[in-house]
């Protein structure tokens, strides 16, 4: 791989899609992409860079960007968010939406254990708040992720990894060597192909952003911009939920933490938010 076909594939992805590719990611490169081109019929990753600097293909750098994107995921990942949810976002939002609507939404939402886990964990908490509901949006740039998700269809390692074993017996059934989750679960989440460097006021007003283990892969510019524009989506009592090496500060006041809860964010009512809050 020549350093000049690097430079380019470095500044491909992070125009399609924010990740920034350092000059030590050649071994990354080379088993990401090994299999693209072989699946394109390309003889190495050499041929396929080369190919993807020559001409402009849009199927093969969306098949390249795909590749190259990090989508490490599990159930009730962290398990801290989800407890934050539990016990502090939830309680609060219930009282103050009349309608009983909660709006979430997952950013980067890779293969879907995240939402769905958000699912699972609402039916369990179905008959402590009987009037509330989860209006769940996943979005992802990944077509190939998008579609794992929706199928909802793991294998026997990825059901275990983070999912209490009485969850699994409720809500997923086998299906060969796969389980599947359950129809319900499935239905309770929406999915749509999106990108973070959009614009994000098409996604329209949310109550909650799940936005975790994403921004690591940003300058601070990009991350800025993110972040700001998803102020716009919440209302003053809103909440967004980071990865555990993330964090808002140094990179925008449009957030702060709340005290002691690790990766939790409020808006920061003292700065007022540069767009028009979304309907």
């Amino acid at each position: 791989m020549s350093p000049e076909d690097i430079d380019h594939l470095a500044s491909t992805l992070k125009a399609r899609s924010g990740l920034i590719l350092g000059a030590d990611k050649t071994y990354l490169i080379e088993s990401r992409l090994s299999p693209v081109a072989r699946r394109e019929g390309f003889s190495n990753v050499a041929a396929l860079l080369t190919s993807l600097r020559a001409k402009r293909d849009e199927k093969l750098m969306t098949a390249v960007t795909d590749a190259m994107t990090t989508n490490e995921t599990f159930f009730f990942r962290d398990k801290t968010p989800f407890d934050q949810f539990k016990s502090d976002v939830l309680p609060a939002l219930a009282k103050s939406r009349l309608n009983g609507e909660i709006k979430v939404w997952c950013a980067a939402c890779s293969t879907g254990q995240e939402p769905y886990s958000l699912a699972m964990l609402m039916d369990e908490l179905r008959m402590q708040y009987p009037r509330v509901t989860l209006d769940i949006l996943a979005t992802d740039i990944s077509d190939r992720c998008l579609e794992k998700a929706q199928a909802g269809l793991y294998t026997q390692f990825e059901v275990q990894r983070g999912l209490p074993i009485t969850m699994m017996v409720k809500h997923f059934e086998k299906v060969d060597e796969m389980w599947r989750i359950s129809p319900k679960i499935r239905a309770s989440v929406r999915y749509k192909k999106m990108n973070l460097l959009d614009d994000l006021r098409m996604i329209g007003r949310q109550d909650v952003i799940y936005c975790r283990n994403v921004l690591i892969y940003f300058d601070l510019e990009t991350k800025k911009r993110v972040l700001e524009q998803m102020a716009t989506l919440l209302p003053d009592d809103g909440y967004l939920l980071l990865g555990a090496a993330e964090t808002v500060l140094g990179i925008t006041d449009a957030f702060k933490p709340m005290p002691g809860m690790r990766g939790l964010y409020v808006k920061n009512q003292a700065v007022a938010t540069p767009a028009r809050r979304i309907a």
